[in-house]
């Protein structure tokens, strides 16, 4: 089990709100069929250091509170991302860390083909492009930029 001290409680609980604000402050296009949730790029803090993982799951849940889908968007939204901060923690290439966000929006296609009727394979389709935008496509060069600064990367991993 993680030690958790005041400064790592701390640290998960400004992850947590910091990913919320920036999902719930773009609304219309952090919920629904066709979404670039740009709190997404967070994700990828997993791989530097695990410690942001919980922060994650818990904002996806605080921001799915808000979501079009209600209940079912906490549950099965924050389930997928759950399951990306671990693949990312276990996974040695950053390109590939970015690739799990994209793979684990199949419980976001499916959550919208059940309570939405939304045809299952064209918005799982469109939720995954948009993840792949976001993650892959912007936070890949952003990514690799910061890992290239060791004073950002020591600072992120102190925790």
């Amino acid at each position: 089990m993680m030690n958790l001290n005041v400064k790592k409680l701390a640290i998960i609980g400004i992850t947590a709100a910091l990913y919320a604000v920036l999902t719930v402050a773009i609304a219309p296009i952090a919920y629904g069929p066709i979404q670039f949730r740009f709190s997404e790029l967070m994700v990828l803090l997993v791989f530097i250091n695990p410690i942001f993982a919980p922060g994650l799951v818990l904002g996806c849940a605080i921001a799915n509170i808000f979501s079009p889908l209600g209940i079912i968007d906490v549950i099965f939204g924050t389930m997928g991302t759950l399951c990306t901060v671990i693949a990312i923690s276990k996974t040695k290439s950053l390109f590939v860390a970015t690739l799990w966000p994209t793979i684990f929006c199949i419980f976001v296609g499916f959550e919208l083909w059940w309570i939405s009727k939304l045809p299952f394979f064209y918005t799982t389709a469109t939720v995954m492009l948009g993840e792949f935008v976001v993650v892959t496509i912007i936070g890949y060069p952003l990514f690799r930029y910061i890992l290239k600064n060791k004073k950002v990367v020591s600072m992120l991993k102190e925790y």
